[in-house]
C-alpha cells in the first residue's frame, strides 16, 4: 500500500499549503488566544474534514444533494467569513498587561465557541467541499484498480487527514513562537489585515458563485 501512502501525503501537502481563510484564521486564533485557542480551532477544522470525508465515501447520493445547494451553502459560508472579518477589523481587542501581550484565560465555553467557529468555517467552505468531493471521486476510481480497494481508500484518507492535522498543529506552534516577539500594536495590525483578508475572501466567493450560477442559468 505504498502507493496509497504516497498519494495521501501528496494530498495532505496540497491541502495544508493551500491559501484560504482557514490558514489565516488558525494564525489569528493562535496569536490572539494562544496555543489553546489555536488547538481548539484546528480541532474543529479536523472534525469537519473527517465528517466530510465520511459523507463523501459512505453517502455519495447525500453529498450530491448537498452540492445541488452549493450556492446557498457558499453564500452562507461566505457571509460567515465576512462577519468574522468585520469583527476582526473593527472590534477585536488585544489583551495586555503592562504593555505586554497576555494569553486569554479561556474557559470551556470560549474553547467550544472557537472549536465550532473552525468547524463551521471549514464545513461551509465551498472550496473544502469541492476538494473532498473531487478527491473522493479520484481515489474511488483509483481504488478499483487495486486488490483491496477499501484498505486503499482508508490509508489514503487517513494519511491525508493526519498530515493536514500535523501541518495545522505546526502552524499553531510557529504562531505562538512569533506571538512572544510581537507587540500589542503589531497584533492589532495583524487582526485588521486578517479581517480584511477574510472579508475579501468572503466577497470574492459570493461574487464568483453568483457569476457561475448566472452563467449556468444561461446555458
Amino acid at each position: 500500500m505504498f502507493e496509497a501512502l504516497v498519494k495521501g501525503l501528496i494530498l495532505g501537502l496540497l491541502l495544508s499549503v493551500s491559501v484560504g481563510p482557514v490558514i489565516f484564521s488558525i494564525l489569528k486564533q493562535s496569536l490572539n488566544n494562544g496555543h489553546r485557542g489555536g488547538y481548539a480551532f484546528i480541532a474543529g477544522v479536523s472534525v469537519s474534514d473527517v465528517l466530510i470525508v465520511v459523507v463523501c465515501n459512505m453517502f455519495t447520493s447525500l453529498f450530491d444533494a448537498v452540492l445541488e445547494h452549493e450556492l446557498i451553502i457558499g453564500i452562507a459560508g461566505s457571509s460567515l467569513l465576512v462577519a468574522l472579518g468585520i469583527y476582526n477589523f473593527f472590534f477585536r481587542k488585544v489583551q495586555t498587561a503592562n504593555g505586554m501581550l497576555t494569553e486569554n484565560n479561556l474557559r470551556t465555553h470560549h474553547l467550544a465557541g472557537i472549536f465550532f467557529s473552525g468547524f463551521f468555517m471549514n464545513a461551509l467552505n465551498p472550496g473544502a467541499l469541492l476538494f473532498w468531493f473531487a478527491t473522493t471521486a479520484t481515489i474511488t476510481a483509483d481504488s478499483k484498480l487495486v486488490e483491496h480497494p477499501g484498505q486503499y481508500r482508508f490509508i489514503v484518507f487517513l494519511t491525508t487527514l493526519a498530515f493536514n492535522l500535523a501541518a495545522d498543529t505546526t502552524k499553531v506552534l510557529l504562531a505562538n513562537k512569533i506571538r512572544l516577539k510581537l507587540t500589542p500594536h503589531n497584533i492589532h495590525i495583524i487582526n485588521r489585515v486578517s479581517g480584511f483578508i477574510l472579508i475579501g475572501f468572503g466577497i470574492a466567493i459570493i461574487i464568483t458563485m453568483l457569476i457561475r450560477n448566472a452563467h449556468a442559468g444561461n446555458l
